[in-house]
């Protein structure tokens, strides 16, 4: 076991924590990178040297807060335009807009951007790969970014994680790859695969959690002798779902497995509830069925349209949840968005899940204020 003394040197020489980057400081229990001496001496006996936040982490599933700012992480990011790179930005196939990088294009400037959908383990297999690449791109091209090419992967079990290395040796020529992502897509799952892929280790050496946030410094990954990958700091999205629900709650909304559709004949006038997080009302069109993409364990619950606002009303937080009533203060009011559809479409509310329409019916979707409700050609 180390010294006291041994490992204040290591302090002075700016030790790092090996689960998020930050470094690691003994005496500001408020401060990021915050942990206790005898913890730190232990951690070295043990090769797991890690702050507070990131051993609680770990250890416990318990996430604590943090004093970093979006200005923090931004500013982090900017060294990205100064340098010669290859940009992996990795997006969630399952939040997309809630994944967007306002003003990424001022972080990268010149440098190529390889776009990454990760979770597609979570979409329904009847959904061509193909039809989602299509989609994700034109998605960016909207958001003004051009990406040389576009994968899909999954984090959580490897799914074409080596194809991906191969792409990024393709296009890297030679130089760093920055992974840039907002919290809660995936990301450090994902660079523990590539971790893993590239060294053999199937030791995590990055913090991984179903909570955001929980990268707060660069690491860096070596390639080769002179360039590596560098795991940045997610931003942080006020807008996305899981930043309204407590962690109990976040099973509900991020699909840990396949997506099963569920099929309701609905009447005109008729509301779906998804806990106390959406609502889908069919305004007008003829008796069909519609099909809800959610997460298997979510609670669907009908009810007319007519008296839908008082049941929601009355049950949120109880009959219809998560959040349960105790959180429901953190839940920004439900704001409605009409379509009138011309095709078979699906009816999109970011980081929650999708309800496919057939062509000509008026419906209307309501999701917190914020989180963005869209249209988009049916996947199936």
């Amino acid at each position: 076991m180390i010294s006291e003394k041994e490992a204040q040197e290591y302090l002075a020489d700016g030790l790092k924590c090996i689960g998020c980057g930050a470094t690691i400081q003994t005496t500001e229990p408020n401060e990021i990178g915050y942990t206790p001496m005898s913890a730190l001496i232990k951690g070295f006996d043990q090769e797991e040297v890690l702050c507070q936040r990131c051993f609680r982490l770990r250890h416990y599933n318990e996430i604590q807060p943090v004093s970093l700012t979006d200005d923090d992480f931004r500013r982090l990011l900017n060294q990205i335009s100064e340098t010669k790179a290859l940009v992996v930005y990795v997006m969630d196939v399952f939040d997309f807009s809630g994944s967007m990088i306002p003003g990424l294009h001022r972080f990268v400037g010149s440098n190529p951007i390889l776009l990454v959908g990760n979770k597609v383990d979570v979409l329904p297999h009847s959904i061509r790969r193909s039809k989602v690449k299509d989609w994700m791109r034109q998605q960016a091209n909207i958001a003004g970014l051009r990406p040389i090419d576009i994968m899909l992967t999954s984090g959580k079990n490897g799914d074409e994680v080596s194809t991906l290395l191969d792409k990024i040796e393709q296009y890297r020529n030679g130089q760093s790859v920055y992974v840039v992502g907002v919290t809660n897509v995936g990301k450090s799952t994902l660079i523990n695969q590539i971790i893993k892929d590239v060294t053999g280790d199937q030791q995590d050496v990055i913090t991984t959690s179903r909570f955001p946030g929980t990268t707060l410094d660069r690491i860096e990954i070596p390639l080769d002798d002179s360039s590596d990958i560098i795991d940045t700091p997610g931003i942080i999205h006020a807008d996305q779902m899981a930043h309204f629900l407590s962690a109990k709650d976040l099973k509900y909304v991020s699909p840990q497995k396949e997506l099963k559709p569920r099929t309701y004949q609905l009447n005109s006038e008729q509301t779906l509830f998804f806990g106390a997080m959406a609502r889908f009302d069919y305004v007008q069109g003829p008796k069909t069925g519609i099909t809800a993409y959610f997460e298997n364990n979510l609670q669907i619950h009908r009810t007319k349209l007519e008296k839908a606002t008082a049941f929601y009303e009355k049950h949120a937080g109880t009959l219809l949840t998560p959040p349960n009533d105790k959180d429901m203060a953190k839940m920004p009011p439900l704001r409605r968005h009409e379509f009138k559809t011309t095709m078979k479409t699906d009816i999109v509310v970011d980081g929650l899940g999708w309800v496919t329409v057939p062509a000509n019916v008026v419906v209307a979707a309501w999701a917190p204020e914020g989180v963005s409700v869209l249209t988009r050609k049916a996947m199936i």
